[in-house]
């Protein structure tokens, strides 16, 4: 029962604009899944570095571990990407 959808997962590294008790900025990581042809175009024409714009919903979901503890994870499943820059190659 194959569906062939394309689904891809990439990770955004967001610097946050303020400095923390150490005088030093942080990095949020966001998750986030990409699904047909937004998918098939972040592939073909993004990098990691490249600055992109993401449209999409946070969407929160519950991993049941073997030892029976819960991961907990948070993501963003992507409605549009923009292309901001591009390494040109």
């Amino acid at each position: 029962m194959g569906n062939n959808k394309k689904v891809s997962n990439i990770t955004l590294a967001i610097p946050r604009s303020f400095k923390n008790m150490n005088g030093e900025y942080e990095t949020d990581f966001i998750n986030c899944v990409l699904w047909d042809s937004i998918a098939k175009s972040t592939v073909e024409y993004c990098r990691k570095g490249n600055i992109v714009g993401v449209k999409g919903r946070i969407q929160s979901k519950i991993v049941e571990k073997e030892d029976e503890s819960k991961q907990y994870y948070v993501e963003v499943i992507a409605e549009k990407i923009t292309f901001l820059s591009s390494d040109n190659k």
